[in-house]
Formats: C-alpha cells, structure tokens, sequence
C-alpha cells in the first residue's frame, strides 16, 4: 500500500500514475477524505478518553463525600462517558478500516520516467544479439523437443490435464542445469540460497499484491485457505513480515527456487501449443530488501544479473521499460527481458524485474532502523534469473539442420553432452 504521508502531501502526483496505470484517479480523493475522516474520529475517540479519565478521576474524590443519591447520578454520567467513548471507538475502527480498504485498492505509485499506457506501450531499450537466422526451415520448441526426447506433452496431459507436461531425460537436465547456473550466479552475487514453501497464507498472498486484479490467475485450496504462489516472490515478501531487519550492512538478498502455479485464466486459445504458458514450472527467482534510497540502484543491479544469464545461455533478446498500465498493481517500475523466438519471428518474455519500493513493505509490515534508530518502512524488489520457459528460447535459437541442438557452453556441464541428438 502507498504511503499516507505521500498522499497528502503530493496527491497529484498519485492522480498522475493513476493515470499512467490506467486506473481510476478519483481513489485518491475518496482515500483523502477517508483518512481525514479517520484522524478526526481519531481526534474525536481521544478526547472522549481523557475527558472520561478525568471525569473518573475527580468522580473517585466525589464519591467520598456524596450523598447515595449523587453517587447513583455520578454512577450514570460515568457510564454515559464510557458508552460515548465506546461509541467514538467504534467509529474510529470503521474509519481506519475504510482507509485500509480504499489503500488496498491503490496501486503503487509509478517511478518517474516510465511510460504510460497499456500492454503494447512500452519502450524498447536495448537489443542484445541479432536474430538468429537458419539456412533452413527452423522446428518450434515442442516439435524439437519431442524428437529430442526432451518434452512429453501427450503423457502430461493424460495424467494431469491441458498445460501440463513432462520433462524428460536430458530436458530435465537441461532445466536443472540451467536454475543450477542460475543458483550458481545468485550465490557469487551475494544472494542466500533459499527452498521456500509453495503455499502461502491468505494475508501473505494479498500483502504482495496478487489478490487484486489477478486473483482469478491463483490456485487457491479452499478447504486449507491457501494459496499456491505463482512464484517464490511471495514466500519470500513474506519471509520477514513484521519484523524489524538489519540494513546496516546493505540490502538483504535472498534466491527463491521454487516450482510455481498459474491457472492462466481467460488466456485459453493463446499460447497453448508447448511451454510457453503452463499451468506449472520451475523458477530462480531474486528477491532483494533494501533502503527506500539505495532502490532504483539495486534494480539496475537485478536486471544486470538477468542479461548476464542470458548471455550465459545464448539467446539474442531485448529490454523493454513496461508501461504503466501493463505493470503489476506492486511494481513501480518494470523491465522485461525477452529472447528471441525463431519460429515466432517476435521475442518473448523471459525475465522481468521489479521495483516495488515500500509497497509490500508496507502492507507485510517489514521494517529496518534508520541511523536515528528509527523504524521505517524497507523497499523491495524481484528479478527472474532463470524459468522453464527459457527452454523454449535454448531450443529454437540453437537448433541445428539435421535436427539437433547445441547445449550452450555454460550448460554443457550440467547436462553432459555438447549436442542433443533426435531419437531414433
């Protein structure tokens, strides 16, 4: 959630990325009104309590001297207080729920610089590598790895439904291979390794912001009242939830490797041949708490991090500035990396990372102390470093005229072999 303090002191500039996202400016009027509403019942509740500790106070030194009558009439003005004071109370609670609620319905506010608009408005910023080019008729992903023996679609769907797959033989280790390099790199990069859980309470899932607009993307196990995550990003904003950390030293980085669920509701007819957008997959994913201030600089960092991965693994991709309107209701700022897919003849995402500033912070209650000692609120921030789907990318950009692929060099150790060769 945004920060009161920003909001009335600078409501123009959350109108304004309210308008960037897309979303209803008016919010931030009603959430104005509602926290001026919840300071003067704040105002209101107080008063009455000290009135009615005074009242107490001076009625014990009345009740010494006074006569059963004025006894039985201070008695009535002293409960006449408390249900006053119980009243304001009340009041005051409904006022600090609205302004809780409104706040959970405004999204974070969006950096300076980043483009407005929706899905198709983003800036490119970089183009990596040139798109590979065959001197042959290149087969997609799926096609390449079921003669690969590499993806098992057909048994995937029997035994779980549609989206759901097999990776197999050296499929398999190519993906451990390539989360392995992944863990790998976090590690030198000063990152903890972490397994986190899979499913996640109702108030860490809607501290990260996943149970706005795209809830209905979430599995969710009614009977248990959990959510499994769409990635380990959840486990991890959860990880510190109201507590205090240590800052001193710089920021807390933590790698998440996970496997992660998506229903992928309302996408059916898009994207549905091979891997590109299942229902479950495996992911490295970066994790980092920082000050306020040392942010923007730390994104720089986890988007450096995603091209050296991409580099390590051979792909030509780009990196685009996601525009406002397209960026999660968390994120005040967006970069997606995205390789190149020959058969496609377009790129597609791969990586992206995230600036949330105090936004999950705030809402998950994670805190640091300042050199006055004082708590304030920690900035996070999320970055992909490896996931299945980059499968999809190794594979066609590196495909061979007899149907062959060539292991990038930096997986070559883990899978063992330099060439995938089609089953015969």
């Amino acid at each position: 959630m945004i920060d009161l303090k920003l909001l009335r002191d600078n409501p123009d500039i959350v109108r304004a990325s309210q308008r960037t996202r897309g979303e209803d400016p008016a919010l931030v009027d009603q959430l104005l009104e509602a926290d001026a509403r919840r300071r003067d019942a704040i105002t209101a509740a107080d008063s009455a309590r000290a009135e009615q500790k005074s009242f107490s106070k001076a009625m014990g030194q009345q009740m010494r001297t006074a006569s059963d009558e004025e006894k039985k009439a201070l008695r009535e003005q002293g409960k006449e207080k408390a249900e006053a004071v119980k009243a304001l109370e009340a009041e005051q609670a409904a006022a600090e729920q609205a302004v809780h609620d409104l706040q959970m319905k405004l999204s974070n506010v969006v950096e300076e610089g980043a483009p407005a608009g929706g899905e198709d408005d983003f800036v490119v910023l970089e183009h990596v590598g040139e798109p590979t080019e065959f001197g042959f008729e290149p087969k997609d992903h799926l096609e390449l790895g079921e003669s690969l023996g590499l993806i098992d679609m057909k048994r995937g769907t029997k035994v779980s439904g549609a989206r759901f797959y097999f990776l197999t033989g050296d499929g398999a280790l190519l993906q451990l291979g390539m989360l392995q390099l992944a863990a790998q790199k976090a590690v030198e990069h000063g990152f903890t390794l972490m397994i986190p859980p899979v499913l996640v309470r109702p108030e860490v899932m809607a501290g990260t912001g996943f149970l706005g607009a795209h809830a209905d993307e979430i599995y969710h196990l009614e009977e248990d009242d959990m959510y499994l995550v769409g990635t380990s990003e959840v486990a991890l904003a959860g990880y510190h939830s109201d507590e205090i950390i240590d800052l001193n030293n710089g920021p807390v980085r933590y790698a998440g490797w996970s496997s992660c669920f998506r229903r992928e509701a309302g996408s059916y007819g898009k994207d549905t041949r091979g891997i590109i957008r299942v229902h479950q997959f495996d992911k490295l994913e970066m994790f980092v708490y920082c000050k306020p201030e040392e942010a923007k600089a730390v994104h720089q960092e986890l988007l450096q991090m995603e091209k050296d991965m991409l580099a390590a693994v051979e792909v030509p991709y780009r990196v685009i500035d996601v525009a406002g309107g397209d960026l999660g209701s968390s994120a005040a700022r967006k970069y997606d990396t995205e390789a190149w897919v020959p058969t496609q003849g377009t790129y597609r995402e791969l990586t992206s990372t995230s600036n949330c500033t105090t936004f999950q912070a705030r809402r998950l209650k994670t805190r640091y102390r300042d050199a006055d000692g004082k708590a304030q609120t920690a900035a996070t921030l999320n970055g992909t470093l490896a996931t299945t789907r980059w499968l999809v990318a190794i594979l066609e950009n590196n495909q061979q005229a007899d149907g062959s692929v060539r292991v990038p060099k930096a997986l070559q150790p883990f899978v063992g072999k330099e060439v995938l060769e089609p089953k015969k």
